[in-house]
């Protein structure tokens, strides 16, 4: 049993690592790429790191590595050994890459594009991060700071204000409004990016079951679409029969054929389905300690 737990361990950390590389290399490559060449600076640790580097010789990894380093300094006790390694992985991977990336070369045709597009790789790398509990570092750390002393804040509330005052310090330093435009246009983008990956994965669907075929439904579903089922004894409110009522959970692209089964079954079931944004447990998200 120890040496499944340790695999199992392991499995999780080389997982982890690789969504690291991939997610600081995709957040990276719009860095270099679309932000930096066109004065973008779309909030957080980069795009203070973008405004920083403009009136500095310090590169803009660098400049993260600089920002990165204090915040994780004092957000140890509240992330835990282990969230704080993948972190400071995590830094040290999005400079490297930064670096890496400097050699493609540069996209400044036109700013609106760059700051629509690299909000579009840095919400995939920001997601991707996401999906496994991982940070960057940067806004997100400074809000997990700040939130043990405004408590009554919300955590999105305190990620808008630090990155609404990035932007403003974007401004200053550019001397020019358009910035504040385009940054914003490159937020929004890669917020809705990241809650589009976020709920890609974690949307799923309840569907509920009334039956007599309690455990044929059941072990019909157990078998086929590999799913926990959970029976609740029910009643009839009209006929005041012994039913009942099978739960289970289901991702979208499941849904046509969980319902099939159950139809097949029994073809007397009745069956509703609603919407869940956010699954834990088995098969769905798994809570990291």
């Amino acid at each position: 049993m120890n040496k499944l737990r340790d695999k199992e361990k392991w499995k999780n950390v080389g997982i982890d690592l690789l969504f690291s590389v991939v997610g600081s290399a995709l957040v990276a490559l719009a860095t270099a790429v679309f932000n930096v060449p066109n004065d973008i600076a779309p909030g957080g640790a980069t795009g203070l790191s973008t405004a920083l580097a403009h009136i500095t010789p310090i590169r803009v990894s660098v400049w993260s590595i600089i920002i990165n380093v204090p915040l994780l300094i004092c957000a140890w006790h509240m992330l835990g050994l282990y969230s704080l390694t993948m972190t400071l992985i995590s830094t040290v991977l999005l400079s490297g890459f930064i670096e890496i990336c400097e050699l493609i070369p540069k996209y400044t045709s036109n700013v609106l594009f760059a700051a629509v597009f690299g909000g579009v790789i840095t919400g995939i790398g920001v997601g991707i991060l996401f999906l496994r509990g991982i940070s960057t570092g940067g806004t997100d750390l400074l809000a997990l700071i700040l939130k043990k002393i405004f408590p009554n804040v919300g955590n999105g509330t305190l990620l808008m204000i630090l990155d609404v005052a990035v932007v403003a310090i974007a401004v200053l330093v550019f001397r020019d409004l358009e910035v504040a435009l385009y940054s914003a246009v490159s937020i929004v983008v890669g917020t809705k990016v990241i809650d589009a990956i976020a709920e890609g994965v974690d949307y799923a669907k309840v569907i509920y079951v009334i039956t007599n075929k309690g455990q044929e439904v059941s072990a019909a579903l157990n078998t086929y679409t590999d799913r926990g089922t959970t029976i609740v004894p029910a009643t009839g409110g009209y006929t005041g029969e012994g039913k009942q009522m099978i739960i289970t959970v289901t991702r979208r692209n499941m849904l046509s054929q969980t319902l099939k089964i159950i139809k097949m079954t029994d073809p007397d079931a009745f069956s509703f389905v609603m919407d869940s944004t956010e699954v834990h447990g088995e098969g769905f998200k798994q809570d990291k300690l």
